[in-house]
């Protein structure tokens, strides 16, 4: 893997570096080279398939740029089966969320049924981004039509007390408010989850353009204070 982090070296940005590690405040400054994301994306598609297979089984990687390089070719992977084995591999060795964010595979599309029990397992997880990554998927695949009742069901039983998950339900919360929003200013009005995640549901919906006025002035009366 000489190759791909020597890459990498060859593309650091110490400007780009100062202004993102502070956003990734739980990353260790050692391991944060400091390249650009669409650079590591680029540099996904140009590897082979058996580069990329010896890629992915060696881990832990060193460096948070080749976590984000494993997430990108994850994200480019098309079979369901093997997607999710790699993924399921991987999501161990994720300690931030930038690196949980970026995998973002649009061919789970096809897999909604699959997928959900797994997504399912997932929440149930003592692990951090494996709940945050479960909770992700069902912000990205299942709101809209796709939505049934059962999803919030299973996100009301997470109880990982972990700030990233907390905002990750509540990403996920305020979204639901934009495309499904009978059932989700419900669960606000029964105050199904903490304070925490409450407030920062309606703190996110309503600073979203998706959310009517008419929706933002009453979700602002249900803030618990």
């Amino acid at each position: 893997m000489k190759e791909v982090v020597s890459f990498l070296f060859v593309n650091k940005d110490e400007g780009y570096r100062a202004f993102t590690l502070p956003l990734i405040p739980n990353v260790d400054e050692k391991t944060f080279i400091g390249v650009r994301l669409p650079l590591i994306k680029k540099y996904a598609k140009t590897l082979d398939e058996k580069t990329k297979a010896a890629f992915l089984m060696d881990l832990p990687h060193a460096y948070h740029e080749e976590n984000l390089l494993h997430a990108f070719i994850l994200s480019d992977m098309k079979d369901f089966a093997s997607f999710i084995k790699e993924v399921d591999a991987f999501l161990p060795f994720v300690s931030n969320w930038s690196v949980c964010d970026t995998i973002c595979n649009r061919h789970l599309n096809k897999h909604k049924e699959e997928l959900l029990p797994i997504i399912y397992k997932w929440l149930k997880s003592s692990q951090i981004y494996r709940v945050r990554y479960a909770a992700k998927c069902l912000m990205n695949y299942y709101l809209g039509d796709d939505f049934r009742e059962e999803h919030l069901d299973k996100v009301v039983e997470v109880k990982l007390d972990d700030y990233y998950v907390q905002m990750m339900i509540a990403w996920y919360l305020a979204t639901g408010l934009a495309k499904n929003y009978g059932a989700f200013v419900k669960a606000i009005e029964e105050k199904r989850f903490n304070v925490s995640i409450h407030n920062k549901a309606i703190q996110k919906a309503v600073e979203s353009f998706r959310v009517s006025d008419e929706h933002k002035a009453y979700l602002k009366t249900l803030k618990i204070k």
